[in-house]
């Protein structure tokens, strides 16, 4: 019986696509994250330049403090404490607008990785391909760099040819 399972075993054609290096390796992923550092950058870099101005303004308060009249350093500390607060409420927005823009470009590349995916399923008349999470894969089931190769030729401009069908045996 055990040799019948073999036999059947072998007769299975398995693949294995690594999702985290199509994400990271595809040229759709990497024009997607350009596309977001692009679109980020100015408020990040705004967001930076106010946490430094706030640190300053707060280190020449304690430097000053001791020296100034009361009603001078609670007024000082309420216009810090408010600026904070602003500061704090627009990191959060950011966060949240980056976060929603890496997901709707990261499930727009996944949608098309998975096209590839079931293309080339088709194709080569694989029985079954897995995605991550996957335990152990070895190199023979590893189809990683043909989805990231379909998927490159699709950015390129032309349609990613078929993958020609495998030998028959």
């Amino acid at each position: 019986m055990a040799a019948v399972v073999a036999v059947q075993a072998q007769e299975l054609k398995i693949g294995y696509v690594n999702s985290d290096r199509v994400l990271r390796d595809a040229v759709p992923a990497k024009a997607a994250q350009a596309k977001l550092e692009s679109e980020f950058s100015k408020r990040e870099k705004d967001l930076a330049d106010t946490a430094a101005r706030l640190k300053a303004a707060s280190d020449k308060l304690d430097k000053d403090a001791p020296t100034l009249p009361e009603a001078e350093r609670s007024r000082r500390q309420r216009d810090l404490v408010e600026q904070d607060r602003d500061f704090q409420r627009r990191r959060r927005e950011f966060q949240d607008d980056l976060t929603q823009r890496k997901n709707d470009e990261l499930s727009s590349v996944i949608e098309r990785a998975n096209k590839v995916i079931k293309s080339i399923f088709e194709s080569e008349k694989y029985d079954l391909i897995l995605q991550d999470p996957v335990v152990f894969a070895g190199p023979r089931v590893d189809i990683t760099d043909k989805v990231i190769k379909a998927l490159n030729a699709q950015s390129a401009g032309a349609a990613a040819p078929a993958p020609a069908p495998a030998p028959s045996k």
